[in-house]
């Protein structure tokens, strides 16, 4: 830093003062020992002292055009319209370019693959969501097919999810629950009910979705954290366990739904267990280890496979066959899927009147199924280097396989048992399951993070899924409020020979300006930190600010009081004189002007007490011109053992009322303790709203906003503030 308002800074330079002034060529004629003096020089760059008000001089600031995007929206055109169409049918874009000879053999064998893992899980999520097995095959053709035509992850394949199936299912049994009013079981009846209520439920998830997508709703899923969506899935694999436990034994169980609803089952579950079936329980367990066996083998030979071994599909074919062959139905009382209908089932419009009960389920489904789809889409495209639309519905193109199945194939899966379809879905549920390390490693890297995933993972278990859901955003989002309540503060000090200011207590090598406080907090200020803001300034700068300026305010207050004391003393006296009858002037004068003259030496007066007050009030006035009693000094106070504080205002964001009141009350009440407050490093957005807030006046102007904090130091350490004649006073918001 050098004098006069002048910064200095010195830069190390690859190339010389000379390389940078002559051509690259001389360069080559200089002698090697030469060139490497040359490059070890250093050259500097020197600025005057920028305030606000040079700065927006010196570059010429200006606010930033507003782009009115609803004009955009609102023009026609055809080529807007191309646009558009191509937009919201990319398969238009893609299917014309679409390498042929590359991709189609890869695209077979994925399609294949996909399939034979969506038809197991579709047949045993369809039980997850509590609708007949075949329907796990509807659900398994048409979002895939539709995605085939309107989504852009070429990776994604869309069908049931048993997160999904698991929402559809705390649904279907609320509102079509096990037993009807009579206390018996009417399966076709109970069926028809939940399907209804499920087509219905799926019309409105999909139009929410689709609205979604029209506004460009795609932000909704930054709300929705890494450990928040992984603590959901965790609690909703719990869920889908429960859920099959009454398979995997064969126990008829009460519908439960609403809070509390999985401890109730689990409840039941073991109060009914020596109700069990043992040879569904040897059913299940058989295809469950079988299902274990092939994972580990798939994953023990992954480097030699040219594709993994379809267990599911292997463990419906054997365990169908066994079924079959040794009527498990009859003999050990072994639950199976049923008649399977072959063909597509006519489209039915959805029930109306159950809008009103399904919209807030609707909503809440089609808010996880977008950020899911949504997060394993953006991980593909990273990981392959494309781009995914967060604003599109999402598919794949394993369609025809399943077509295949639903007309030819479906009725071969009749004797199927259910425990199996229950055991495929525990087995894959190992992923979301072992999702419970997370808490020993965010234990580790971020307990906030851990907090947010167990509170999200205890509010699914108890709530269910979808006030778990809420919940759980709910309480991150206060999370969010409470961490920038309590942001890092510090006091910065000066890294030596560089103008880089750090935190103290970090830094052993940065030091204090001497009489210069430099104050910096790690979060924006606004209504709901500003108050610990204030509280953590005066905290840090070692003055008890608030209780100095009422000391001073008694002793003015006491000082005003003996003023006019004395005056009153002084009225008193002056009505006691001037209603004496003894006091009187006397002036000896001669008639001549001649002699008046020559005696006016002579002349004695007496001075009534009405006028000694005159001369009183001249001399109040001369002592008005003497030094002012009301600094800190001279009412004996300590003063601090800085003149000036800079505000690092870097980490704003946005400010609001509040910010700029607590702001404005700072200014207010370091100047009541004769210490002169400085901003610095204020964004050009934050300078804008300050403007906007009528900040600004001529208490605090631009000069006291500085481009950076070295600015600011160095024109606090220029400009020293002088003890003022008067108390400053700023006005109070």
């Amino acid at each position: 830093m050098r004098p006069g308002g002048v910064l200095s800074l010195e830069v190390r330079d690859s190339r010389s003062k000379k390389d940078l002034l002559r051509p690259r060529d001389m360069q080559a004629l200089l002698p090697a020992t030469r060139a490497m003096e040359l490059r070890k020089q250093d050259y500097h760059m020197e600025r005057p002292l920028l305030n606000q008000e040079h700065l927006e001089e010196l570059g010429h600031w200006g606010s930033a055009p507003r782009t009115r995007q609803w004009r955009t929206w609102l023009q026609c055109s055809r080529a807007r319209a191309h646009a558009l169409l191509l937009q919201r049918l990319p398969i238009l874009v893609w299917l014309p370019r679409y390498p042929v000879r590359d991709w189609l053999l890869g695209d077979l064998l994925s399609g294949l693959s996909v399939a034979i893992m969506q038809l197991p899980q579709g047949l045993a999520y369809a039980l997850l969501a509590g609708l007949p097995p075949v329907f796990g095959l509807y659900s398994s053709f048409y979002p895939v097919f539709i995605y085939f035509l309107f989504g852009t992850s070429r990776h994604i394949s869309v069908g049931t999810f048993a997160v999904m199936s698991v929402m559809v299912g705390s649904v279907t049994e609320s509102l079509a629950p096990q037993a009807l009013n009579d206390s018996t079981i009417n399966e076709t009846a109970r069926d028809a009910a939940r399907v209804q209520v499920a087509s219905t439920l799926s019309v409105l998830v999909g139009l929410f979705q689709v609205g979604l997508g029209l506004v460009h709703f795609g932000f909704v899923v930054t709300y929705l954290s890494e450990p928040l969506v992984r603590g959901y899935t965790t609690a909703a694999a719990v869920q889908v366990f429960v859920s099959q436990l009454k398979y995997v034994f064969e126990l008829h169980l009460s519908s439960h739904s609403g809070p509390l609803s999985l401890i109730y089952t689990v409840l039941e579950v073991c109060w009914k267990l020596p109700d069990s079936k043992v040879g569904t329980m040897v059913t299940a367990a058989v295809a469950g280890v079988v299902l274990v066996l092939v994972k580990l083998l798939n994953d023990k030979l992954q480097q030699q496979l040219p594709m993994p071994i379809p267990g599911e599909l292997l463990t419906l074919i054997g365990a169908t066959s066994i079924s079959y062959g040794m009527d498990l139905k009859h003999r050990f009382k072994v639950s199976v899927v049923g008649n399977i209908p072959t063909g597509l089932v006519s489209p039915v419009a959805p029930n109306a009147q159950l809008f009103s009960k399904l919209m807030g389920s609707a909503f809440t489904i089609a808010l996880v199924g977008f950020a899911i789809a949504i997060s394993l889409g953006k991980i593909f495209a990273l990981r392959h280097s494309y781009r995914v639309d967060s604003n599109q519905v999402a598919g794949a193109v394993s369609s025809f396989f399943i077509l295949l199945i639903i007309v030819k194939l479906g009725e071969l899966f009749h004797d199927l048992p259910k425990a199996v379809l229950a055991a495929i879905v525990i087995v894959n549920l190992k992923g979301m399951l072992r999702q419970l390390s997370d808490i020993c490693s965010l234990w580790k890297a971020n307990r906030a993070d851990l907090l947010i995933w167990l509170v999200t993972f205890i509010a699914t278990i108890l709530l269910n899924l979808d006030l778990g859901l809420v919940a759980a955003v709910i309480f991150s989002l206060l999370l969010v409020v409470v961490r920038t309540q309590r942001p890092h503060y510090s006091i910065l000090g000066q890294v030596p020979d560089t103008d880089i200011y750090r935190d103290v207590a970090e830094y052993s090598e940065a030091k204090e300006v001497p009489g210069v406080k430099v104050f910096r907090s790690s979060a924006t200020v606004y209504f709901a930190n500003a108050e610990f803001y204030s509280d953590a300034l005066k905290q840090r700068c070692g003055v008890d600010v608030d209780l100095l300026i009422s000391q001073k305010k008694k002793l003015l207050k006491k000082q005003e009081q003996l003023k006019l004391k004395q005056l009153q003393k002084e009225k008193k006296l002056q009505k006691q004189a001037t209603s004496s009858k003894d006091t009187s002037v006397s002036i000896n004068v001669n008639t001549s002007l001649e002699d008046m003259s020559n005696n006016v030496e002579d002349c004695k007066v007496m001075v009534s007490p009405g006028d000694k007050m005159e001369d009183a009030t001249a001399s109040g006035q001369e002592d008005s011109k003497a030094p002012d009693v009301s600094t800190l000094k001279a009412l004996g106070l300590p003063q601090p053992d800085f003149h000036s504080l800079i505000l690092d205002l870097s980490a704003l964001s946005f400010v609001d009322t509040v910010c700029l009141k607590s702001l404005k009350n700072i200014f207010r009440d370091f100047r009541e303790i004769e210490v002169e407050v400085y901003m610095a490093a204020c964004h050009s957005p934050v300078v804008s709203q300050l403007e906007a807030g009528h900040f600004f006046d001529a208490s605090v102007t631009k000069k006291h906003l500085f481009a950076s904090v070295h600015d600011a130091v160095t024109f606090a350490l220029q400009h020293p503030r002088p003890v003022p004649d008067s108390p400053v006073s700023v006005t109070r918001l």
